[in-house]
């Protein structure tokens, strides 16, 4: 099942908008979190990745947070990089530090939880989406893949179910209509907005 990730899993790099002033409040009533603003190195670094330069991006974000090891910008970047890479264990390291930094983010809760999908490890991935829209209940993309997710558990608990009771007609029944819908929502095409990763710029808001 394909989920849609901010970055390598949503389609669209940088802490995702828009984003109010620091202190309003989104139309659900949630605050919304200030996030950090763009920095000169996130700049270059996210035009080479946007022209297909990823390790030119992956190389300016690695030297940028030696000195800047806090950029909220600059480290999404490098997980993005990192997943899209297949190096999934750093990517997991760099999201969970934002998700501890920065826990108002919603957006590296999400991406991590693509790699626990990714993984085949669906609880995992359920906890990280539901952690991501309590940071902010407005965030549709969390709530579409956690969506899916619970696609993924409901199927497996008719597995489970079928294999506990094999004369359970209504067991098999929801549990082909569970990999139906599935598949159904595999053969949906991406998102076409943002037709590569990263193609909207996060928002620019007052810092911390």
């Amino acid at each position: 099942m394909a989920f849609a990730a901010a970055g390598a899993w949503a389609q669209g790099v940088g802490l995702s908008g828009p984003a109010l002033a620091p202190g309003t409040s989104n139309p659900m009533g949630a605050p919304e979190p200030v996030r950090p603003t763009i920095t000169t190195p996130y700049d270059g670094a996210i035009a080479a990745y946007r022209a297909g330069r990823v390790d030119e991006a992956l190389g300016v974000t690695d030297e940028a947070l030696k000195t800047d090891p806090r950029n909220a910008q600059l480290r999404f970047l490098r997980g993005v990089i990192l997943a899209e890479r297949g190096r999934t264990d750093e990517a997991v390291t760099m999201f969970r530090g934002m998700t501890e930094d920065f826990p108002e983010l919603p957006e590296p809760y999400n991406n991590l939880a693509v790699i626990h999908a990714g993984r085949g490890e669906w609880e995992a991935a359920r906890q990280a989406l539901e952690q991501s829209v309590r940071a902010v209940p407005t965030y549709a993309l969390a709530h579409e893949n956690l969506g899916d997710i619970h696609l993924q558990l409901a199927a497996r608990a008719y597995e489970q179910a079928g294999r506990l009771d094999a004369r359970n007609q209504s067991t098999r029944s929801k549990l082909a209509l569970a990999r139906e819908l599935i598949g159904r929502v595999q053969a949906v095409p991406p998102d076409s907005r943002n037709p590569r990763p990263g193609a909207q710029p996060p928002p620019q808001v007052t810092p911390r």
